[in-house]
């Protein structure tokens, strides 16, 4: 989110920002791919199901894949799709959708799962059209090859079932233990039953071997685990009891779903309009035009009764004459729908917030806490909430990317990088200073502003900052105890169209 004066009076320790003029673009393609810092892209596998909030984060997803080592796009069953094994065998689970009052829908063979589904394909191929210039405005973004050739079908059958392995499984099986260095990333916006199943066949495999402690806890120290919720329950029912210490990271959080408007900040709603909408995303470049709004005239899959958003110009009550459950309230024709899991992958791109170090520093993907909103409530919501119109920019501008070359046509995010180390220990009483440089590759002037991000620090109060010109000298308190942390941000927001912000943020934890 773009600071304003009031918001940061009433939220930050700072009040200070200084314009910083830079230097000509350089030319096109040599933009960084990582303006945050850091040299190493996340590996990542990512899981879907036929949602289509999953199909929109999938072309966010994209957009972003120079800034991941794409190990996987796996199509994935949840309690909510699920393809079945096209033998006639039928499936039930109490409590799921197709089991409320009055319905009644199953057992059934497959739900909600159209017949030789490929949306993650179709979204590939379009990539394939976007990706020559895409790959002029910022380096590593892979080959539609490449990407195609990780496309695999994870535990799609039946909804939480890890009787059998899957192609899915059994590439987080080799991952999980392969000897590449650093975290595996398991991004799902579906249920969790190919993961499930590839930490079973581990444990069937190892459990009585001389090697399986060791197995055990190469995994439990790769794998890290960023849902939407556990929604086939095979976390609950599997994961969790069997290999508890696998670090599961919950990433649900209103702003990016079908709840998006009852989250917003006032000031960022016409960033949900069928205007913004249309202009920013539906009229922008192939993967634009993929992406669903409400009216389309789109269905993922025929006859769904759940999914009447391709539908304008008909009231509630009309649309369940015709058969809809409707469950969530009708919007402008045009507008945003959903993109509900797009928080599973926001924390780890290199913004700068350095947001997947831990689940409590918070990004663009919310945070695993409570923040501070403007009216002074805490609110779980504004952790995600806080950032939606920085990341909604940054969205519109890589769509823009895919319609031209041109590195002057088109905006790019600042580079904002700080001297020396960016954690370190510090004692209280003492003043740290903290040097900082904005660079704009487009020659935009830049609006740097240092704040304290007092919701992610575990120091209660705030810290004595003052800032000039990027640098900032910061006092701590004498009353910070050994172990507590505070969190302070470097912020510049550039003056393109859209305004885009990046980060860098420096955590500072108290010794004795």
């Amino acid at each position: 989110m773009r600071p304003t004066a009031t918001l940061l009076g009433r939220l930050l320790t700072c009040a200070l920002a200084v314009i910083v003029t830079c230097g000509a673009a350089p030319p096109a393609g040599a933009d960084a791919a990582h303006h945050g810092g850091g040299d190493r892209r996340p590996r990542v596998i990512l899981m879907h199901d036929p949602e289509l909030d999953d199909q929109n984060t999938l072309i966010r997803y994209l957009l972003y894949s120079n800034e991941f080592d794409t190990e996987g796009l796996l199509y994935a069953s949840s309690g909510v799709h699920w393809a079945g094994d096209g033998k006639g065998t039928t499936w039930f689970v109490p409590g799921r959708e197709y089991d409320r009052p009055g319905l009644n829908l199953c057992p059934c063979t497959s739900w909600r799962w159209k017949p030789g589904e490929r949306f993650i394909h179709e979204a590939v191929d379009l990539y394939a059209h976007a990706y020559p210039n895409l790959r002029a405005h910022a380096k590593g973004y892979p080959s539609p090859q490449e990407l195609k050739s990780k496309i695999l079908d994870g535990n799609i059958e039946f909804d939480g079932d890890i009787s059998k392995d899957s192609p899915g499984s059994g590439l987080i099986k080799r991952k999980l233990l392969d000897d590449e260095p650093g975290p595996l990333y398991l991004l799902t916006g579906a249920g969790q039953s190919t993961i499930a199943r590839a930490l079973k066949s581990i444990k069937d495999q190892y459990e009585h071997t001389p090697s399986w402690p060791a197995i055990y806890r190469k995994v439990s120290q790769k794998a890290i685990i960023q849902s939407f919720g556990d929604q086939d329950d095979t976390y609950a029912k599997y994961i969790g009891p069997t290999w508890p210490d696998v670090e599961f990271r919950q990433m649900a959080t209103t702003i990016w779903g079908y709840g998006a408007r009852r989250a917003v900040l006032p000031q960022d709603a016409e960033l949900l309009s069928a205007a913004w909408t249309k202009a920013n995303v539906s009229d922008v470049g192939p993967l634009g035009s993929f992406y669903r709004v409400w009216g389309d005239g789109k269905q993922m899959v025929p006859d769904d009764i759940f999914d009447f958003f391709g539908l304008s110009g008909l009231t509630a009550e009309q649309l369940r004459e015709k058969g809809y459950i409707v469950w969530t309230s009708l919007q402008e024709k045009g507008s945003w729908i959903s993109e509900g899991d797009t928080s599973i992958f926001m924390n780890l791109l290199d913004n700068g917030l350095r947001a997947g170090t831990d689940a409590s520093w918070g990004g663009w993907g919310g945070r695993a806490g409570t923040d501070v909103a403007p009216d002074g409530t805490a609110s779980a919501d504004y952790a995600s909430t806080r950032w939606f119109r920085a990341a909604q920019h940054d969205f519109a501008t890589r769509l823009k990317w895919t319609t031209t070359r041109s590195h002057a046509a088109v905006n790019h995010a600042p580079d904002v990088t700080v001297s020396g180390r960016l954690d370190r220990d510090i004692r209280p009483g003492r003043t740290v200073t903290l040097n900082g440089r904005i660079t704009d590759s487009d020659g935009n002037a830049v609006t740097a502003t240092w704040w304290q991000y007092t919701d992610a620090g575990t120091y209660p109060g705030t810290v004595s900052l003052t800032q000039r010109d990027g640098a900032a000298r910061v006092r701590i308190p004498r009353d910070a105890q050994p172990g507590q942390t505070i969190h302070l941000i470097l912020q510049g927001t550039d003056a393109g169209t859209p305004a885009l912000t990046s980060y860098q943020r420096v955590v500072l934890t108290v010794r004795s």
